[in-house]
């Protein structure tokens, strides 16, 4: 399985790394207020190497046991996004959730949507997927435009679906079903 892709002339997306741990939460660091509006309340102790370490040995063994495939967008020297498939499932429904963001100082320069379409050849080609499901809040547009631009669809609203700033929230649900030569 091919685990990197050039994004552009100088962000690359690859497989996260036990080493990332220092890059990963300064990435936090750097953008807690960009994010926080659209992730779970985090505890201080989110924002240390020490914590992401732990959350990076948790992902990469999930990626190991097949549930998962935690990819990160980088620089020659930083982490500036994170691009993840979580809750693999397979049997008959061979499928996974998505879920991403980026650096604020990365935003709207079509990184992500990069990103996300690399992702996506892989849970097709590589994972053999069927299905791959993302939610936004409703108020998220710049995400839901990355999703649109990857050949999402919308399939719903779900109400009070995840605790996001605090707050139990809507959201807007999206697929794509993805299409391969195997069928």
């Amino acid at each position: 399985m091919v685990l990197a892709a050039r994004l552009s002339a100088t962000v690359t997306l690859r497989l996260l790394e036990q080493g990332d741990s220092a890059w990963v939460a300064a990435a936090y660091v750097r953008n807690r207020a960009h994010l926080a509006p659209w992730e779970p309340t985090r505890p201080e102790e989110f924002f240390t190497t020490a914590w992401q370490e732990e959350e990076i040995s948790r992902l990469l063994a999930g990626c190991q046991s097949g549930a998962g495939l935690p990819m990160v967008l980088v620089t020659e020297d930083a982490v500036i996004g994170r691009v993840t498939l979580s809750g693999i499932t397979r049997g008959a429904f061979q499928s996974a959730n998505l879920g991403y963001w980026i650096d604020g100082r990365h935003a709207g320069q079509g990184l992500m949507t990069a990103a996300v379409g690399a992702l996506l050849a892989r849970a097709r080609d590589d994972l053999e997927l069927h299905r791959v499901q993302a939610e936004t809040l409703l108020h998220n547009v710049a995400s839901q435009r990355v999703l649109q631009r990857a050949g999402f669809e919308h399939i719903g609203m779900a109400p009070r679906y995840l605790r996001i700033a605090g707050t139990w929230q809507d959201h807007e649900l999206f697929q794509r079903v993805l299409v391969s030569a195997r069928g």
